[in-house]
């Protein structure tokens, strides 16, 4: 595997990686992953999920992801446009959500239900 330099917006991410097109759709689930708890809930449509990551690539995220096998900046391993990676990022997530239902497993929750807001040492110096 090739080690890929990848940048979008503010976010950027040094990963190992198949392919460019796997790297930069690792960004995007580094990104994106607070937001897994939008396939948990039964009460939500399809398209409103989507729509959900859509504000939150407008947010956070730029328009194109930039890949590099030279270093952050440069892109000329690759440009790939967000709303089509997105697209697929959100099949994938989808169907990862309906084999588990299939497979008679109960939606588990990714994330803690309780986030601990103090982000310091439990015994500061």
């Amino acid at each position: 595997m090739s080690k890929f330099y990848v940048v979008c917006g503010s976010q950027n991410l040094i990963v190992s990686a198949p392919s460019a097109k796997h790297a930069a759709l690792r960004l995007l689930d580094e990104a994106l992953a607070a937001h897994l708890w939008i396939y948990e809930d039964a009460g939500l449509a399809e398209q409103e999920r989507h729509d959900h990551l859509v504000l939150e690539a407008l947010m956070h995220l730029g328009t194109t992801v930039l890949i590099s096998e030279r270093g952050l900046g440069n892109s000329e391993a690759g440009n790939f446009g967000v709303p089509e990676l997105l697209a697929e990022w959100h099949k994938l997530m989808t169907g990862i959500s309906r084999l588990l239902v299939v497979a008679g497993l109960d939606p588990r929750r990714v994330l803690p239900k309780v986030i601990s807001k103090k982000l310091g040492p439990k015994n500061p110096r």
